[in-house]
C-alpha cells in the first residue's frame, strides 16, 4: 500500500487540534523529530512521512496528499485526539478508499509498539492476522487482536535517518536549548524509572530498557554526520539515556571519535566518573527532570531520586561544563503552597542554564490519572477539566482540596520569573550572548514568545 505517516495539522474550527500540542508543550515554540513516526515509515516501501505543523502544511495540503494514497496512519495525542479524529474524516472524505489508522499513545492502553504491526497493515495482509491491532470489522464491530511481542532485539528496526533525509528539512525542526540544526535518535525504547505521571513507559516503551547495541548506534551516528553535514548536535531521545551507564560510556567514547558534539537526557543521579567520561567525548548539555525539590512528592510520584542526590549531581556538572536543561513539574500528588516555592528555591540552587515548568498532566493510561479519578481531584469546571486551553497554553487539570487547579497554573509563571530575572541568571545569559553571538537572535527570539506566553496565560486567566 501507497503510506502516508502523518503529524496531523490543527484542524481548522477546532481548538485542541493538532498544533495546539506544540505550544501547550512549551512556553516558546519548538519541534521535536516525529520519530515514533519516521521509525514505521523506514520499514515501509513507498511511504511519505509528513510533519504538518513544522513543515507550515494546512489541512488542505493533507488532503491533496493522500488523494493517491491508500493507508494514512495519523500521530495522536490526549490533548490533541478529538482534533485529529477531525482531520482522519476530512481525510476519509477526499478519498473514500483510503484506510486510517491512529498510533501513539490514546490507543495504546498498554505498552505496545507499532512499528511492524503498521509494516503489516501497509503489506497488505488480512486484519484479523495481524498482532497488536485493533480495528473495525465490517460490520462495524470493534475487533482488539492478540498483543504483538515487545519487540526485543532493537537492531531489528532500520534507521530513520534516511526518511528524514527524503522527507523532513532539519532546519525546521527547533529546540531552544539544542544547538540549531540538530538531529535526534531514539537509540532503544522504555524506562526503569517508575514515575506516575511518565506517558510513555506507561503506554508505548514499557519499564524495561531495550537497546540497540553500540555498534548499530555509532553506525546511525556516522550517517547523521554524512547526511546532515550542517548538523550541530545530535540528540538521544531516549527517555533515559543513562539508564544503562556501561553502554553510554562505551557510546560515548566512539561519539568522540567521531568528533560529534551531543545530548541525551539523564537522570539526576549519573556518577561523576561516568559525566566526566562523555563530557570528555562530545557531551555537552543533558536534559534532566528534576520535577520537584520537595523529597515527599519524589516519593509520592516513585521518582527514585533523592534531592540531595540531584544536588550533588547539578555541582558535578557544574565542574564539568556539562550544560544542563531543568525541567519541573507543579501540582503533583503531594503539592502545596509551601513545597511549590521549596521547588522554586531548589531550582534557583542547581541553577540549570535553562528550565521548563510544566503542570502535571493526568493522562489516561498513566498511575497518575488513576489516582486523579479515585481521589476526585480532576477539576469539574470546563477551564480545569482539559489539558490545553483554546490558545493552546497548557492547563492545570488536577485540582485538590488545599490547592486549587488554578492556584497551581498561577505559579508556573511565578516561577519562571523567580528563576530567570534574577541578578546572577541574566548575567549569565547576557554572557552566553556576548561569548556566542549566534545565540543572541535566539535568546531575544524566545524571551518575547515567553512574554506572549505571560500574555495568553494572563489574559486567560482575566477570563476565566
Amino acid at each position: 500500500m501507497r503510506t502516508l505517516f502523518l503529524n496531523p495539522p490543527s484542524y481548522a474550527g477546532f481548538d485542541g487540534g493538532a498544533g495546539a500540542r506544540y505550544q501547550a508543550k512549551r512556553e516558546i515554540r519548538s519541534y521535536w523529530y516525529p520519530t515514533w513516526l519516521a521509525q514505521p515509515a523506514a520499514l515501509v516501501p513507498d511511504s511519505l512521512l509528513v510533519d504538518a505543523p513544522p513543515a507550515g502544511k494546512s489541512l488542505a495540503d493533507i488532503v491533496r496528499l493522500a488523494a493517491g494514497r491508500d493507508l494514512a496512519i495519523l500521530y495522536t495525542s490526549s490533548p490533541t485526539f478529538d482534533g485529529d479524529v477531525k482531520v482522519a474524516q476530512a481525510l476519509k472524505e477526499a478519498n473514500r478508499k483510503l484506510l486510517v489508522g491512529f498510533a501513539g499513545p490514546p490507543v495504546a492502553v498498554r505498552p505496545l509498539e507499532f512499528d511492524f504491526t503498521i509494516a503489516e497493515v501497509a503489506e497488505g495482509r488480512p486484519l484479523g492476522t495481524i498482532d497488536g491491532l485493533s480495528y473495525r470489522d465490517d460490520a462495524g464491530n470493534l475487533v482488539h487482536n492478540a498483543d504483538r511481542a515487545i519487540l526485543e532485539d532493537m537492531d531489528q528496526l532500520p534507521p530513520v535517518l534516511p526518511v528524514y533525509k527524503r522527507d523532513l528539512r532539519i532546519e525546521d525542526y527547533y529546540i531552544g536549548y539544542l544547538s540549531h540544526p540538530y538531529v535526534s535518535l531514539y537509540t532503544g525504547r522504555g524506562c526503569r524509572s517508575r514515575c506516575t505521571f511518565c506517558l510513555w513507559p506507561q503506554t508505548v516503551g514499557g519499564h524495561r530498557y531495550r537497546t540497540k547495541s553500540v555498534g548499530a548506534v555509532l553506525a546511525e551516528a556516522a550517517m547523521a554526520k554524512e547526511l546532515f553535514p550542517q548538523m550541530k548536535e545530535l540528540f538521544f531521545d531516549d527517555d533515559t539515556f543513562t539508564d544503562d551507564r556501561r553502554r553510554a560510556e562505551e557510546i560515548a567514547v566512539g561519539l568522540g571519535r567521531l568528533g560529534l558534539t551531543w545530548s541525551c537526557n539523564a537522570k539526576a543521579n549519573v556518577p561523576r566518573e561516568t559525566l566526566k567520561i562523555m563530557r570528555d567525548n562530545g557531551l555537552r548539555l543533558l536534559l534532566v527532570g528534576y520535577e520537584s525539590g520537595d523529597q515527599q512528592i519524589l516519593i509520592n510520584i516513585k521518582k527514585g531520586l533523592r534531592v540531595e542526590r540531584a544536588k550533588q549531581f547539578a555541582k558535578d556538572c557544574r565542574d564539568l561544563d556539562i550544560t544542563i536543561h531543568g525541567t519541573f513539574i507543579l501540582g503533583l500528588p503531594g503539592e502545596t503552597k509551601e513545597t511549590i516555592q521549596q521547588t522554586i528555591a531548589f531550582a534557583r540552587e542547581v541553577n540549570p542554564h535553562t528550565i521548563q515548568v510544566s503542570v502535571a498532566a493526568p493522562y489516561p493510561g498513566t498511575e497518575l490519572y488513576r489516582q486523579a479519578q479515585e481521589n476526585g481531584w480532576l477539576p469539574t469546571d470546563d477551564e480545569g477539566a482539559t489539558l490545553v486551553s483554546a490558545s493552546g497554553t497548557q492547563l492545570a487539570a488536577l485540582d485538590y482540596p488545599h490547592l486549587g487547579h488554578t492556584e497551581i497554573l498561577g505559579s508556573v509563571d511565578d516561577f519562571y520569573k523567580r528563576f530567570y530575572f534574577r541578578a546572577p541568571k541574566i548575567a549569565e545569559m547576557s554572557a552566553e550572548m556576548l561569548r556566542h553571538p549566534s545565540m543572541a537572535g535566539r535568546r531575544l527570539r524566545e524571551g518575547t514568545e515567553f512574554i506572549q506566553f505571560l500574555g495568553r496565560r494572563d489574559r486567560g486567566a482575566s477570563t476565566a
